[in-house]
């Protein structure tokens, strides 16, 4: 009898890697393995210092490895690599830039010791809140070093994720930077009940919107039969499959997305845990996640579903309006200066999505450049915040704000630069931020919704102008709060954020110059 020969099969060839396009990516990653490693290596005592050096080293090494792929000036169309499953193009490597540098200035941040003493983050976190140990650690020098290598895994995450060119490497990244930020959020030296509930929030709701986007994913895939975005695009422009498929799929991955934004009405995360978590973190996440999640979402919307645009525009515009009414409306109620900063968010994310809907290449710069200021805004704002204290801590509450201008004049000088770069105020970097992406909303002929942000904008103004009147108009209090002198890092990360806001102010042509040129390539 012959054998059964098996048929010849055609030899598989590896794909090609374009090590210098995501050599920044790799850094990043290579360091938080390494940071692992001093985790299980290195003594208590001489572990802050390896993990700062390392992640300070590993954070400009990357912005370095960047800086020289960049100057090579890459074709305008951009590149894919790892099986045309990361797409390098212009808008990717604006929004790398961009979270490298907030990145840099949220590990300063996340850094710092003098400030709080030990740090921001708790000495052991497996110690229960409210007993004898849980004082001692919130008195003591130590700190939790994990923080440093879970930073650089977040922070390669939110870079693959932007740069993602199919929907299971979004989701895969969507998890790398989430995971990380889950477990800090819960680790804050004081207030730890509030604290761990703000990551038991932050998880919960962050698993089910990894399951609608999950669950969105496998529809689009049972639709087009591909999870790549460029195939998703081609069988929407002419696949005899049911578009309930289509649809279903696309609105169940933009609740993932809108949630990670912080969107409303998917924003029921954000006031807690903005409130609760170590104010470097909240920054960190404010700043750069916020920057790649609507990466994110300027790529699915502009390379998988812009030939459908007519279909989902009308939703996504009801979208916008509730998150700007939600944020602009409810901030004005708020107490708490982080929860007002996190409404804040709310509404700029509606103001954001303006710009992504315009699906025109201004919209798509405009946005990039928006994204820019927000980030750098808003990582000082929270460094500025970190430093009214009192006996428990943070002094977050408005009424403990009252009369600051008396007690620290340059820090309300600079608290109060910030907030009217927020409220979009000439002369600073959101004014700008709001000029480009509205003009494109206008030239999209999304006029009426420009109209009701105009309105929001004028909203949400009111209660950035009351904390600036309470800090400036009101007597302090005999026993308020003090104001901390920054060490070397907080310091360094505020200047930076405050810098950049009346730099993109004053002279945004080379910012908007870079962010307009290029598309995405798939």
């Amino acid at each position: 009898m012959l054998a059964l020969q098996p048929p010849p099969q055609a030899p598989i060839e590896a794909p090609q890697i374009e090590y210098s396009a995501i050599l920044p990516i790799l850094i990043l990653l290579g360091a938080a393995c390494a940071g692992v490693l001093i985790e299980a290596f290195v003594s208590k005592a001489n572990r802050w210092a390896a993990q700062v050096t390392l992640s300070l080293l590993a954070i400009l090494g990357a912005g370095v490895a960047f800086i020289l792929y960049v100057t090579d000036n890459p074709p305008q169309r951009g590149l894919t690599t790892l099986y045309k499953t990361i797409a390098v193009d212009r808008p990717a490597l604006f929004l790398w830039g961009t979270l490298l540098a907030l990145g840099l200035g949220a590990l300063l941040l996340i850094a710092d010791r003098t400030v709080e003493r030990g740090g921001a983050f708790v000495a052991q976190a497996g110690i229960r809140p409210g007993t004898i140990q849980d004082r001692v650690q919130a008195a003591s020098g130590g700190m939790q070093t994990e923080v440093f290598p879970l930073t650089l895994f977040a922070l390669s995450g939110m870079m693959v994720f932007c740069a993602a060119n199919d929907l299971l490497t979004m989701f895969i990244a969507l998890e790398v930077l989430s995971l990380p930020l889950y477990l800090m959020c819960g680790l804050a030296r004081r207030r730890r009940l509030i604290s761990q509930e703000s990551a038991v929030k932050y998880f919960l709701l962050g698993a089910f919107a990894s399951a609608f986007f999950l669950y969105g994913l496998a529809l689009l895939y049972g639709y087009a039969g591909s999870v790549k975005l460029a195939d998703i695009a081609n069988a929407a422009a002419g696949s005899a499959a049911s578009d309930t498929l289509l649809f279903a799929g696309f609105g169940l991955l933009v609740v993932g997305l809108m949630f990670k934004a912080s969107v409303g009405p998917f924003h029921a995360w954000t006031p807690d845990v903005y409130q609760g978590s170590p104010t470097p973190i909240t920054a960190f996440m404010a700043a750069c996640t916020k920057v790649a999640a609507f990466g994110g979402i300027l790529r699915v919307l502009t390379v998988g579903f812009e030939s459908t645009s007519w279909e989902w525009r009308s939703v996504l515009w009801v979208v916008a309006v509730a998150s700007m009414v939600i944020g602009a409306v409810l901030g004005l109620t708020q107490t708490d200066v982080k929860r007002m900063l996190a409404y804040s968010s709310i509404a700029h994310a509606g103001f954001l999505l303006v710009g992504a809907l315009a699906l025109r290449p201004e919209g798509l710069s405009g946005t990039l450049f928006y994204l820019l200021t927000y980030g750098f805004t808003t990582l000082a704002a929270f460094g500025a915040v970190s430093l009214v204290r009192d006996a428990s801590g943070e002094a977050t509450h408005l009424s403990q704000w009252a009369g600051l201008a008396k007690r620290s004049p340059v820090l309300a000088a600079v608290f109060t630069f910030l907030l009217l770069a927020m409220a979009g105020i000439p002369m600073t970097s959101g004014f700008i931020g709001k000029f480009v992406v509205f003009s494109a909303g206008i030239q999209d002929g999304m006029t009426p919704l420009v109209v009701i942000a105009l309105v929001a904008s004028a909203v949400a103004a009111f209660f950035y102008l009351r904390v600036i009147v309470l800090m400036y108009f009101s007597e302090p209090a005999p026993d308020g709060p003090t104001v901390t002198v920054p060490g070397t890092f907080t310091t360094a990360a505020i200047t930076l954020g405050v810098l950049v806001t009346l730099i993109l102010g004053l002279v945004p042509a080379f910012a908007l110059d870079w962010a307009g040129t290029g598309t995405f390539a798939f």
